[in-house]
């Protein structure tokens, strides 16, 4: 028969689990001692489970019991538990197969466990049922709180929305089983926000329950609980927040804070200069909160109001110069409005809001003014000086009314008054100058600063006061075989006056030459007139140049006439006929004459250039060189003394003072070596002279330099020069008597002095020779 196995829960609700494969002998009930069973594996068992309460929590709890119904309670039989939890949190007692819970069970974590239960015989060690498999199933308390897990919320709502907007949906999760009564079923509930909030019980969704405007408020925070159970008493619940904000719309119309604004603004200012700021308020944001300026009163069109979209202030410029004198105050009135509404916000913004603003016009000193922009004047030309020009006017625009000093620049014909008045302070001539552009300045009398200047053009009016003459030069040729009324020449006039008309000249021959003249004249009436002949042949060597007055006559008022007179050259024309023959001996005659010209002033050039270079050879060959053989570069200073004095007693020849500066500056150069030559001249000479250390010493540095230096020239020798005279062996160098001197002078100790005073012994030497 089948054994069983009596579960027991702390609920005392039995259970009864089927031992799979357990069979037991009729025979064996009916004796009573002990009796081994034999154990049949039956592969088709059905498993059980066991319902633990998860709020266990004791140290050890019982759960149930496993018994074998082959157990008869004497002891023999091992319960064995096997599978995860086996031991660790779940145990069994081997003897009486109780199952306890060693550790809290929490459904949340686990909530299904599947074990093995084993029973096994002592005495054998043999199992006494197959191994069989049932499940503990942990069922499900209410020990779970609800929590938002997408906390925190933010939600975002425009102003002014209509009640049942949808704001935001909040989600709380619990994790107990939802299938265990009402323990995950949850309920939403507004904890704080009212009256402008509201949430759905069942689905957690937010909506507005009331208009609100973001200007008063613009953030709500809103609390909402969800509670478990249903709501029902001894549910767990759990909170969160959400932050609502109110984005802004445009429900506000800008406003002027300030009924009335003033500016001021100075007369000189230009066009476009800003004046001052008006600024209204909007309390709407971003967007909303752009303002545009306008003027809406503003008779004179002066002025104009820009906006400054960085700063939302309304800028006022100007837009016509004022003028203080004219008018000294003005007032305009100025709005401001939204530019971006939505139609269905127009409603806020029907009447744009305004406010006025005086402007006040500042008064500066301003420079005089013209009456006109410019003047133009006419005079006529040949009007005495001081004659009247015109008259300029400036005023001073300032209430003061400083007077008013005018002048004139530029210009030495013209003269003006303190009044304005311009005259004329020489002769006008139009034909010199036709207009004259001047500058008038005008300068206030208290204020020489302030200076305004015009244009001035006068015009110099022309009067006829110029006859008119020939166009050009004629040279006029007549052949002496011509005939009578031949053509020998065309002429024309010019006038240097200016004619409204064009001008036109009439030609006749003076009284004198209509009345015995050789020659006629024909009117073209086109400013032109032809010469003809009014006799048949002339006479070269008789008449060889006749002089014919020509009357011209202008047209002007008065009407002036001029005489010019025309030379006609007599020629003889040849065979040809024609004056060109004669005409081009006349310019070879002209051009042999200026020929000539050029000849003559070339000669007159070639004879200047050799004076000059006479002059310069002459100046060239007086040049002398004192010693052609060498052209050594001279380095000493060589002193010239042109009064030769009478020996060593005169000291009036030299300057001591020169000698001197020479010691000074050949200083430099000396040497320290002392030769053979030197003591012979320092013998022969110095001892002789008399007792002066400053002579020795400049004697004999000069001697040193000339016998050392290989580039000094023997007449550098100057030391000789100190003991000249009476008891010097060297003797005078004077002219003065000279021709007794040579013949009783020696020069052999010219020899002895060294090499520097070769040249000196041959020249002197080779004299004294000859001379004997």
């Amino acid at each position: 028969m089948n054994c069983y196995l009596l579960l027991r829960f702390m609920l005392g609700i039995p259970l009864l689990w089927p031992c799979l494969g357990a069979t037991e002998n009729s025979q064996t009930k009916k004796v009573k001692q002990p009796v081994r069973f034999h154990l049949r594996v039956k592969r088709g068992w059905v498993w059980n489970q066991f319902f633990v309460p998860e709020e266990m929590n004791t140290t050890s709890h019982h759960i149930g019991r496993l018994r074998s119904d082959l157990d008869n309670g004497n002891n023999s039989f091992q319960y064995k538990l096997l599978g995860a939890g086996a031991g660790s949190t779940f145990i069994i007692d081997e003897r009486t197969g109780d199952i306890y819970a060693i550790q809290k069970l929490d459904r949340e974590e686990r909530s299904l466990y599947i074990l093995r239960a084993q029973v096994i015989d002592i005495t054998t060690g043999r199992a006494v049922e197959p191994e069989s498999e049932f499940v503990i199933k942990v069922s499900d308390i209410n020990d779970n709180e609800p929590k938002f897990l997408d906390e925190p919320y933010e939600a975002i709502v425009p102003e002014m929305s209509p009640e049942g907007t949808l704001v935001i949906q909040v989600t709380a999760s619990d994790a107990d089983d939802p299938s265990s009564g009402n323990n995950a079923r949850l309920l939403y509930s507004l904890l704080q926000g009212q009256p402008y909030f509201s949430v759905e019980p069942t689905t957690g969704v937010i909506r507005i329950s009331s208009k609100m405007d973001r200007e008063l408020q613009d953030e709500y925070w809103v609390i909402i609980q969800a509670k478990d159970m249903i709501g029902q008493p001894g549910a767990l619940s759990g909170t969160t927040s959400v932050l609502i904000k109110l984005s802004d719309v445009n429900d506000n119309k800008p406003i002027f804070k300030e009924s009335l604004y003033r500016l001021t603004v100075s007369e000189s200012a230009p066009t476009g200069t800003s004046i001052g700021t008006i600024m209204a308020y909007d309390n709407d944001i971003g967007e909303n909160a752009e303002m545009d300026y306008s003027i809406e009163e503003d008779d004179s069109q002066t002025f104009d109001i820009i906006t400054n979209h960085e700063t939302q202030e309304g800028i006022v410029i100007l837009k016509k110069k004022v003028d203080f004198e004219h008018q000294n105050h003005y007032g305009i009135r100025a709005k401001v409005k939204n530019p971006h509404v939505p139609e269905q916000l127009m409603k806020y913004h029907t009447e744009a809001s305004t406010t006025f603003i005086k402007i006040q016009v500042e008064d500066v000193d301003e420079p005089p003014l013209f009456l006109l922009p410019y003047y133009v004047f006419e005079v006529f030309e040949e009007t005495p000086q001081g004659s009247f020009v015109g008259v300029v006017s400036a005023t001073d625009p300032d209430n003061r009314k400083s007077p008013i000093r005018y002048s004139i620049t530029r210009s030495k014909v013209f003269n003006i008054d303190d009044n304005g008045t311009i005259t004329t302070t020489n002769s006008l001539d139009r034909e010199i100058s036709a207009w004259y552009n001047l500058s008038i300045t005008a300068t206030e009398k208290y204020n020489i600063e302030q200076i305004s200047s015009i244009p001035l053009y006068v015009q110099v009016l022309n009067i006829n006061d110029h006859a008119p003459e020939f166009s050009q030069y004629y040279e006029t040729y007549v052949c002496e075989n011509a005939g009578s009324g031949q053509v020998i020449q065309t002429i024309s006039a010019v006038d240097r006056d200016e004619s409204i008309e064009e001008h036109h000249f009439y030609f006749n021959l003076s009284v004198e030459d209509t009345n015995n003249s050789s020659f006629t004249i024909i009117d073209n009436q086109d400013n032109t007139a032809v010469i003809l002949t009014n006799r048949t042949g002339f006479n070269l060597q008789e008449e060889p140049v006749f002089y014919i007055s020509i009357l011209i006559a202008d047209n002007g008022i008065p009407s002036l006439t001029s005489t010019n007179t025309l030379t006609i050259h007599v020629c003889d024309c040849g065979d040809s006929g024609s004056t060109q023959t004669c005409q081009y001996q006349e310019l070879v005659l002209s051009m042999g004459f200026k020929t000539e010209v050029i000849i003559a002033i070339l000669i007159c050039i070639m004879i200047i250039f050799g004076f000059i270079f006479l002059t310069l050879g002459l100046k060239q060959r007086r040049k002398q060189i004192l010693f052609p053989e060498k052209s050594e570069d001279f380095r000493e200073n060589i002193f010239q003394y042109d009064d030769e004095g009478g020996g060593e007693e005169d000291t009036e020849a030299f300057d001591i003072a020169e000698l001197r500066s020479s010691t000074i500056m050949r200083e430099r150069k000396t040497r320290k070596t002392t030769s053979a030559e030197i003591r012979s001249l320092y013998r022969q000479s110095l001892q002789v002279g008399p007792d002066s250390a400053i002579f020795r010493k400049f004697i004999m540095e000069k001697l040193e330099e000339a016998n050392t230096d290989p580039y000094a020239p023997p007449f550098d020798s100057l030391q000789t020069y100190a003991f000249e005279g009476t008891g010097s062996l060297a003797g005078s160098l004077s002219s003065l008597e000279s021709a007794v001197s040579d013949q009783d002078e020696s020069y052999d100790y010219l020899n002895e002095l060294g090499p520097r005073f070769k040249r000196l012994a041959c020249m002197f030497g080779s004299a004294v020779q000859s001379n004997n």
